[in-house]
């Protein structure tokens, strides 16, 4: 079975951006009398849709009004993303290096995407095929996410392969019937990041870009792509 579609997840696959969504949304959680540490924001919030951060915000941490909260960390987030977001190390040349079809699937809003990803040449690698939480009425860990991307491109889900650093899209994929396979960032300060994307299903965990490059190079190779097939996945 060579697979038909590989699906990336955005945030902490292919750009850097959650240590600075972590960091403003902490601030904004300081200001609004919520003590708490960018590493328990990291912990608690991390893959989650923004409406699913909002309810937490309101309902575990007592927040009265969360959108005042959303509204001061998302005037802070964009221009930290123009001032120092980055792309995962080795990410670019990964995809660069593909010829296989591909899509991203978030659980960031369009809006987010554009002013994130946007911001690097990799978005046109994807484009169009972009699709992004307020694209399904239920993000992950529904399936809903993926099995749109699926239908968008014409995969069999049993065909598509999802790449997620989070739980929630590794679930996600596994409730669609595809194949997930966990990344972890190497610089990630969360212990055990890998034992966790396993246990929500992951078949393979990498850490880093050089390691997903062989996963997926290795994944082709299985499934009997022949030899000479020109740069259906060429190793980082």
């Amino acid at each position: 079975m060579v697979p038909e579609l590989l699906i990336f997840d955005c945030d902490g696959v292919l750009i850097d951006s959650e240590p600075i969504a972590s960091r403003v949304l902490q601030e904004a959680l300081l200001s609004a009398g919520v003590p708490i540490s960018a590493e328990d924001v990291h912990t608690r919030f991390t893959g989650f849709a923004e409406a699913d951060v909002r309810r937490i915000c309101r309902d575990e941490l007592g927040i009265n009004d969360p959108d005042s909260v959303f509204h001061e960390a998302g005037a802070r987030l964009y221009g930290e993303f123009a001032r120092s977001l980055t792309l995962m190390p080795g990410i670019a040349e990964l995809i660069g290096a593909l010829s296989a079809r591909k899509c991203v699937a978030s659980n960031s809003g369009m809006d987010r995407l554009r002013k994130s990803l946007g911001l690097f040449d990799l978005w046109n690698a994807f484009a169009p095929h972009i699709f992004s939480a307020d694209m399904v009425a239920k993000p992950k860990p529904a399936p809903d996410l993926f099995l749109l991307c699926a239908s968008r491109l014409d995969a069999q889900p049993a065909r598509c392969v999802v790449i997620d650093d989070s739980p929630h899209g590794i679930s996600g994929a596994v409730a669609a019937g595809m194949t997930a396979i966990g990344f972890v960032d190497p610089s990630d300060p969360r212990k055990g990041r890998a034992a966790v994307l396993e246990a929500a299903g992951a078949t393979r965990v990498a850490t880093g870009a050089e390691q997903l490059s062989k996963i997926l190079h290795g994944l082709f190779r299985q499934a009997g792509a022949a030899d000479d097939e020109p740069r259906v996945l060429a190793t980082v």
